[in-house]
């Protein structure tokens, strides 16, 4: 049961990905990965704020492994870093790995706020 909530939740989480990254990106005229920044911010809030709420299993899966785990994507974080890096623009793909760190860390953390404080 728990892989059909998990593939329920993914099945949602990466056509959305694709589609937010597509619009985001297309909204810059700039070869910084923004739609990828979006989509993984995005992804920490929501599971930051499941494990502040301390949701019940069956949630987690679906909502935190399976949606949040297709939206935000690491490889294509890495991907898209090393193609800028390749291509010379060393300062962009050093703005990208400090952002999606820094950001995500900071979004999952006020996702886990959040979550405690609508529970708490």
């Amino acid at each position: 049961m728990t892989v059909l909530l998990v593939a329920a939740g993914a099945l949602i989480g990466a056509p959305l990905r694709y589609l937010t990254d597509r619009f985001v990106q297309s909204r810059h005229g700039s070869v910084f990965p923004w739609g990828t920044l979006t989509v993984n911010v995005a992804a920490s809030l929501l599971l930051g704020g499941l494990v502040g709420a301390e949701t019940n299993p069956t949630l987690t899966a679906l909502v935190g492994t399976g949606f949040c785990g297709a939206l935000s994507t690491y490889s294509t974080f890495s991907y898209e870093t090393l193609t800028l890096a390749r291509t010379g623009a060393y300062v962009y793909a050093l703005a990208n790995v400090a952002a999606n760190v820094t950001t995500c860390l900071a979004a999952a953390y006020l996702g886990v706020l959040a979550g405690g404080t609508l529970l708490g």
